[in-house]
């Protein structure tokens, strides 16, 4: 490990000193590449560099304690010491983290679908719901949301919605939210007060770019028509809505937002790739069975991985036993606490994995 950290320290300074040459700064590609690289280092050499602090004050804590004869000194020595010695474990294992594999896509920005699932008009009501929560959690981080699609019913409810969130490293914490949602209560339409289950299924796809997803105009058909539902002056007026028909996968994406239909087009085939680009993922997700099985689950959307329980007030996610009792700040959009579990359970489990 300590060969490679050495590897990254230098590595990290050879940037620097490219940063400042005038050659470099004068190409901007270039410049803005080694800017990007030296972010993605920074975290780990600066870490490395408190390792090496600590082992040093280690070091000469030892070698004075040998020489001091006067207890009071000693005393100050020893707690210096055991100071040191356990700031070196803590970033021992946090070295061990920042080493790990990293996700390449966990910088992108996030299409999101969430879609009512089993029942009805509950399970609609409740999609609004859970896509209020992750615009609140995207308002919370300072990430932009824009709605792509979206088809309402009359009570406020949603059966469907798909969403854009820009912002830096949205996938790497959203990731963890793809699957079934359950929630548990009773209906406001329920009279018999009886408490029922509905889901709702999310699914959270990084961005993709052109490059990464090339499509052949030779197998979409794009039609263009009126948006429909709930919209603005212009929006209901003109054949601004667009819907992409991909023929070699069969997926059909839809976008009616904008009153530009070149917006909705622009967005409707950021969408479709996104979805191609996703298939992929799964593809490979499902090739390497074992480590998806060490790992928090991120592809599998039939998995129910939360259920909110409004009577007792709780939410739990069943990935890795996590329980808290504060279901409206959870849908107020305070997930954090959830997803930083999710994070550290993933991250434990690539450890475990590595050490075995």
């Amino acid at each position: 490990m300590f060969d490679k950290l050495d590897d990254l320290l230098m590595r990290f300074e050879e940037i620097l000193n490219m940063l400042n040459d005038p050659a470099v700064i004068a190409d901007q590609a270039r410049f803005q590449k080694l800017m990007k690289e030296q972010g993605s280092l920074q975290p780990i050499v600066d870490a490395y560099r408190e390792y090496r602090k600590c082992n040093e004050t280690i070091d000469d804590s030892l070698a004075m304690l040998d020489e001091e004869s006067d207890e009071e000194m000693r005393e100050m020595l020893k707690e210096e010491l055991a100071e040191a010695r356990k700031q070196i474990g803590e970033l021992e294992q946090k070295l061990k983290i920042l080493l790990l594999p990293k996700d390449p896509n966990d910088d992108k920005n996030v299409i999101v679908e969430i879609r009512a699932g089993a029942g009805g008009d509950e399970a609609a009501l409740f999609a609004a719901e859970i896509y209020r929560m992750y615009v609140h959690y995207a308002e919370s981080q300072r990430w932009k949301v824009e709605t792509m699609d979206a088809e309402e019913i009359g009570i406020g409810g949603m059966k469907y919605v798909s969403f854009m969130i820009t912002g830096q490293g949205a996938y790497s914490k959203l990731k963890y939210e793809s699957g079934v949602h359950r929630v548990q209560r009773v209906p406001e339409t329920e009279s018999g007060g009886r408490i029922h289950t509905s889901t709702v299924t999310v699914a959270v796809m990084p961005e993709a770019e052109e490059f990464e997803v090339v499509i052949d105009e030779k197998d979409i058909r794009i039609d263009v028509m009126r948006a429909s539902g709930n919209g603005g002056q212009c929006v209901n007026t003109t054949d601004s809505a667009v819907r992409l028909t991909h023929y070699p996968t069969g997926i059909v994406v839809y976008s009616q937002t904008e009153k530009s239909q070149l917006q909705n087009k622009a967005k409707a085939f950021a969408l479709l790739r996104a979805k191609l680009y996703d298939i992929e993922q799964q593809k490979a997700h499902d090739a390497e069975a074992e480590l998806r099985r060490s790992q928090v689950g991120t592809g599998d959307r039939s998995e129910k991985i939360r259920t909110y329980n409004f009577p007792q007030g709780r939410v739990t996610d069943h990935r890795i036993n996590l329980t808290l009792y504060k279901l409206e700040k959870v849908l107020d959009g305070d997930l954090q606490e959830i997803i930083d579990s999710c994070i550290a359970a993933d991250q434990a489990a690539k450890l475990a994995k590595m050490a075995g």
